[in-house]
C-alpha cells in the first residue's frame, strides 16, 4: 500500500549521540596505544580495536549524506545541487581543521622542521597519498582525506546509483556493490599489485564503510515512503531491539581483538587480515546504525536523543581534530616517555583537554561558518531562504562522521 511521504525527511535526533560514540572510541585507541596498554597488555586488544569508531562514522557518513539524494529521487524532487553540497561540506571540515593543522604544526617541536609539502598536503587533505606525510598531533587526519574523496563521488555515485527514476531494489543492489570495490582492492594487495601500506588509506579500501551506509539509507526512505519490498521490514524489526544489535556488534568486537582481524602492533596486516577486519568492523556499524535509526521509538534511542548526549556528539568533530595534540603536550610538557602512563587518567585528561578546545572549536569557528552555509541568499534582489537539508543532523552530519577517524 502506498503511503504519502511526509513533506520533508524525519529528523533522526538520535545519530547526534551516535557520533560520540564514534569520537570517545577513537580517543581510547589512540590513548590505549600511546600509554602502552596496546601493546603491552593481555587485554590490549580492545582498545586496539576501538578504532572501529572510524567505521560507525565512515557508515553514518554514508547513510546521512546519501538520504537526501535518495530521498530526492522517492518522492520526485530535483536531487540536491551539487556545488550547493561540496560548498556546505567544505565550510563545515576545513575552517575548523585548518586551524587545528596551524595550531600543531606550531606547537609540537616535532612538527618545527616540517616542510613546505606537509604544510600544503595537510592543508589541502592529500597527505595519504604520499609517503610519511602525517605529522605529530595530525596522524587521525588521514581518515579526513578518505571522507573528502567520499564527499567528492557521492554526486556522481548518487547519480548512478538512482537512475532515472526511484527502483529501491536497483539502488541497494548498486550500493552494496560497493563490497566487491573494497574486496577487489584487498584481492589486489594480497596478489602484491597494490602496496599495503598508503593504499589502505585510500577511499576504495573503505568503499563497502560508505556503501553499508548509503544502503542503509536507500533501505530507510523506502520504508518511510512505503516503497520498499516487504522483506526489508526486517531493518524495523531489528532496530525494534537495540540490545540485541549491540550485543551481536560486541560479540562482533570480540572477534576483531584476536589475531583473525591482524596485529595490534606497528606491524602491516595480512591483506586477508585487512578484509576480515573490515568486514567485521562494517557489521558492527551496521547493526548500531539499524539500531538507532530503524524501528521504533526505544530507550535506546531516547537516551542517544537527549540534549546532553547530542551536544557532545555536536562538537565530536572538535574532538576528533584537537585530542591528538592534547595527547601530544600531555606527554610533551609532562616529560613522559610514549608507551607509557597510565589509561585511565590519560584518557581523562586528554578527553577533558579535548572537549575544551572542542568546545572552543564549535562556538567560534564551526557554527558561524555552518550559519553562513544556511544563509538565505538573494534573487534579482530579493531574499530566498535556501532550502533545509531535510534532517537537522545533515547540517553538520558526516563530516563529523570523518570527525574520528583513528
Amino acid at each position: 500500500m502506498f503511503i504519502a511521504p511526509p513533506a520533508a525527511m524525519p529528523r533522526l535526533p538520535s545519530l547526534d549521540g551516535l557520533r560520540m560514540v564514534g569520537a570517545l572510541a577513537v580517543v581510547g585507541t589512540h590513548v590505549g596505544f600511546m600509554t602502552g596498554t596496546t601493546t603491552g597488555t593481555a587485554w590490549g586488544g580492545w582498545t586496539a580495536r576501538l578504532d572501529v569508531g572510524v567505521a560507525i562514522f565512515f557508515v553514518l557518513s554514508g547513510f546521512l549524506l546519501f538520504r537526501p539524494y535518495a530521498y530526492a529521487a522517492a518522492v520526485r524532487q530535483p536531487r540536491p545541487k551539487t556545488g550547493r553540497y561540496l560548498w556546505r561540506r567544505a565550510l563545515r571540515i576545513l575552517p575548523a581543521y585548518w586551524v587545528a593543522v596551524v595550531a600543531c604544526m606550531t606547537l609540537l617541536p616535532a612538527n618545527a622542521s616540517s616542510s613546505l609539502e606537509n604544510w600544503v598536503r595537510h592543508l589541502t587533505l592529500t597527505q595519504i597519498y604520499a609517503p610519511l606525510q602525517l605529522r605529530p598531533g595530525l596522524g587521525q587526519s588521514w581518515s579526513l582525506a578518505t571522507e573528502a574523496a567520499f564527499y567528492l563521488a557521492l554526486p556522481l555515485f548518487a547519480i548512478f546509483a538512482l537512475g532515472r527514476r526511484w527502483r529501491p531494489v536497483r539502488t541497494m543492489l548498486v550500493t552494496t556493490s560497493t563490497l566487491l570495490v573494497t574486496a577487489g582492492w584487498v584481492a589486489a594487495m594480497a596478489m602484491g599489485d597494490i602496496s599495503r601500506a598508503l593504499p589502505t588509506l585510500w577511499l576504495p579500501a573503505y568503499a563497502a564503510w560508505f556503501g553499508g551506509g548509503m544502503a542503509l539509507a536507500a533501505a530507510h526512505v523506502a520504508l518511510r515512503t512505503g516503497t520498499a519490498p516487504p522483506r526489508w521490514q526486517v531493518l524495523d524489526t531489528l532496530g525494534a531491539a537495540p540490545l540485541a544489535c549491540w550485543a551481536i556488534a560486541l560479540a562482533l568486537l570480540a572477534v576483531a581483538t584476536t589475531p583473525l582481524a591482524g596485529p595490534r602492533f606497528l606491524v602491516e596486516p595480512t591483506a586477508a587480515q585487512f578484509g576480515i577486519k573490515q568486514l567485521l568492523y562494517l557489521g558492527i556499524a551496521v547493526l548500531i546504525l539499524i539500531s538507532l535509526a530503524f524501528g521504533p521509538a526505544t530507550r535506546t534511542k531516547a537516551v542517544f536523543s537527549t540534549a546532553p548526549v547530542r551536544w557532545l556528539g555536536t562538537i565530536s568533530y572538535g574532538l576528533f581534530l584537537w585530542h591528538m595534540l592534547v595527547l601530544e603536550l600531555i606527554y610533551l610538557l609532562g616529560d613522559r616517555q610514549p608507551f607509557t602512563g597510565g589509561l585511565p587518567s590519560t584518557f581523562a585528561m586528554t578527553l577533558g583537554g579535548g572537549l575544551v578546545l572542542a568546545t572552543i572549536s564549535y562556538y567560534a569557528v564551526e557554527r558561524p561558518f555552518q550559519r553562513w552555509s544556511a544563509a538565505p541568499t538573494r534573487r534579482g534582489g530579493t531574499v530566498v531562504p535556501r532550502p533545509r537539508a531535510g534532517m537537522a543532523t545533515e547540517s553538520h552530519s558526516a563530516t563529523s562522521v570523518a570527525s574520528t577517524a583513528s
